[in-house]
């Protein structure tokens, strides 16, 4: 492992080499000081994140809802670079670079079905969804889609490693991190009883997406912690009050809260929402809430489940995206679709109460009176957790040889 502070100067920005001493004593055991302000306001920071706190790690890029069916594509923006979700027929999820291997074209520029083949509008080359070059018109001249000095088999497009859990489409961009089952044993064990849940998702009313005007690490802080619910969530704060709630904390890996308090909801009629069955006692009123570090946001209940991927726009501003999934596929029915609804509407109610917050203490961080903040040592413990783990991943800096694509997992 490199460390950060070992790099010769003039490998590091002015901006990044000034932070390690700040960076030491955020990761400093017994420490209660939060990341300085640069990390939430320097576009220089945010490279050093995009090879560190996001390169080296299982990263969230996108949703298995996304790709629900083979054949189905959908480019997103990662950290500026152009990524492409694909399913094949096989049914597995890929994700590519999304740029032809000829000119550095954009492959593809709208979600949709690709019906197998991805084509390049700008000379027509054609890759299957195993992003294998399947065609290179006139390659050889005017009719003629070969030559025996071109090897299609060495162009195909550039696969990042990728895998699929709790309904998110994870990727490792540096190729080299650890199998995502073995980098993140603890939570898979902490709720293996969901682990083969089926993920049903019923289209819009299972979806939400929030751009905000803040740095990315202010909402995965902001979700660790219940300490802000009774003024920040006063109708959560009624049911599920702060004394309800406990916290989670996995150094290294992720941290959160749980709730003993929660009661499923109700349509006017009566009806609930099915339940996983042959859940431990503790589901029957417990629900918990994680940020796996880096960007996505996890939870879990005894009827749904949902997932929030945080996705970096820049130092100061993110978009987060969520999607709602069941338990049964008895949910589709027209008899759910008010209760459906009423979910949707009450979670998104509870992220855009956050929206004061997060976009507030983005604005904070211009302030040279603000110095990193104290961590309490009770309520805080959550955010803390992640505090270490960026700062101390910042300073174990990329791996020698980062390798941005790699073969999928």
């Amino acid at each position: 492992m490199t460390d950060l502070s070992q790099h010769p100067t003039s490998a590091l920005s002015d901006k990044a080499a000034s932070l390690i001493p700040a960076l030491h004593r955020v990761a400093a055991d017994g420490s209660a000081i939060g990341l300085p302000n640069p990390c939430y306001t320097d576009a220089e920071v945010t490279a050093l994140e995009r090879d560190t706190v996001f390169g080296k790690h299982w990263a969230g890029l996108g949703f298995t809802a996304d790709i629900a069916k083979p054949g189905d594509c959908h480019p997103l923006d990662f950290l500026g670079q152009p990524l492409l979700m694909v399913r094949d027929k096989q049914g597995r999820a890929r994700v590519f670079h999304n740029v032809c291997r000829h000119r550095g074209m954009l492959l593809v520029e709208k979600a949709g079905p690709s019906k197998g083949v991805l084509r390049c509008r700008y000379h027509s080359w054609a890759y299957d969804l195993e992003g294998r070059l399947k065609r290179t018109p006139y390659v050889g001249g005017p009719q003629q889609d070969s030559h025996p000095d071109f090897d299609p088999s060495c162009y195909g497009l550039m696969e990042v490693r990728a895998h699929e859990w709790l309904g998110v489409i994870w990727i490792n961009l540096d190729g080299k991190a650890p199998p995502f089952e073995e980098a993140n044993a603890k939570i898979l064990h902490r709720w293996r009883e969901f682990a083969n849940a089926p993920l049903v998702h019923t289209g819009d009313d299972c979806r939400l997406t929030f751009a905000l005007e803040t740095n990315w690490k202010l909402a995965i802080e902001n979700y660790c912690e219940a300490y802000h619910l009774p003024w920040v969530h006063p109708a959560l704060n009624s049911y599920s009050r702060i004394e309800d709630h406990y916290n989670i904390v996995e150094p290294g890996n992720f941290s959160g809260q749980g709730s003993s308090v929660y009661n499923p909801l109700l349509s006017h009629d009566g009806v609930k929402f099915p339940a996983l069955p042959d859940l431990s006692e503790m589901w029957e009123t417990g629900a918990e809430y994680v940020s796996l570090f880096p960007n996505v946001m996890l939870g879990v209940h005894r009827d749904h489940s949902f997932a929030i991927v945080v996705l970096p726009d820049g130092p100061t501003q993110c978009r987060e995206r969520l999607s709602l999934y069941y338990f049964d596929e008895a949910v589709r029915d027209p008899s759910y679709a008010e209760l459906r609804a009423v979910n949707q509407r009450t979670w998104s109610q509870v992220f855009v109460e956050d929206v004061f917050a997060v976009e507030g203490m983005q604005k904070g961080r211009a302030s040279p009176g603000f110095d990193g903040g104290v961590f309490t040592p009770v309520m805080d413990p959550p955010t803390r957790c992640f505090h270490v783990w960026a700062a101390q991943t910042m300073l174990d800096g990329p791996r020698p040889g980062r390798e941005m694509a790699a073969a999928a997992e």
